[in-house]
């Protein structure tokens, strides 16, 4: 059976990045330009990138329950000190540019558990100023048609145990149905969004947390691969049109 692996940088036996060990970044991908990825952000543990994450209001970001937390001795899941965490917004640069915003609470899905509502909140110290830079991303309204193109970004490594990059990266790759991503990897739920993609392609270590988006809209945050960095097996997102009402109960939206 092919064996998951999270997207974070933390370690080697998972997928978020630290500086000193390094992040998974979009396999195969592109350099973002400026002001491309507006809701973008680094979300960062004591200065260091480890996860991405979406802008959906001047005061919340959306990212993954399991770039918040660790899992204790008696598999507890463990909220990170929020004191621990900053997020850059308005830079593809994750050493310097834009803002930097200290995290004051961190709020994940109360019945998060490995792969299932892998979605969390934080909420940020000062309100973000929007620019042409920073902008927030409207939540999905609608399911994502199976076949569509999905665009995803991060500072994840560029290959499976490669390089962390400076610059942000991006990519486009393609959603399966339910059915079509079941026959794929070991793994059957409404609350995923599966994302297809070429061999040497796909999320990688560091894209924890990061958006998948769809005409405009943040559709999936990233949350593991199967098999390695760029395998034939599609990426797996949490579906943010299952968690919506989650999210706006949790948020200010």
């Amino acid at each position: 059976m092919a064996k998951f692996a999270f997207l974070i940088i933390v370690s080697v036996a998972s997928l978020i990045s630290t500086e000193g060990t390094p992040a998974i970044r979009v396999v195969g991908g592109e350099t973002a330009t400026e002001g491309q990825f507006p809701y973008q952000i680094s979300l960062r543990r004591n200065g260091l990138h480890s996860c991405g994450g979406s802008i959906i209001t001047k005061d919340f970001v959306l990212t993954a329950a399991h770039c918040v937390g660790y899992n204790d001795d008696d598999d507890k899941f463990i909220l990170h000190d929020p004191k621990t965490l900053t997020i850059r917004a308005g830079s593809t640069d994750r050493f310097m540019g834009g803002a930097l915003v200290r995290v004051v609470e961190i709020i994940a899905h109360e019945n998060y558990a490995d792969l299932l509502n892998d979605v969390a909140l934080l909420r940020l110290e000062d309100p973000l100023i929007f620019s042409k830079l920073i902008q927030p991303i409207p939540l999905a309204s609608s399911e994502v048609p199976s076949g569509e193109k999905i665009v995803i970004s991060g500072w994840g490594r560029l290959e499976h145990g490669g390089d962390i990059p400076r610059h942000l990266q991006w990519n486009t790759l393609s959603v399966l149905s339910r059915s079509e991503c079941k026959d794929r990897i070991p793994y059957d739920t409404d609350a995923l969004i599966c994302l297809d993609h070429d061999v040497d392609n796909g999320a990688c270590n560091g894209d924890s947390g990061g958006p998948a988006t769809y005409n405009g809209e943040v559709v999936g945050i990233a949350g593991f691969v199967t098999g390695g960095c760029g395998s034939s097996y599609p990426d797996g997102y949490a579906k943010v049109y299952y968690h919506v009402d989650w999210i706006k109960k949790h948020s200010n939206l």
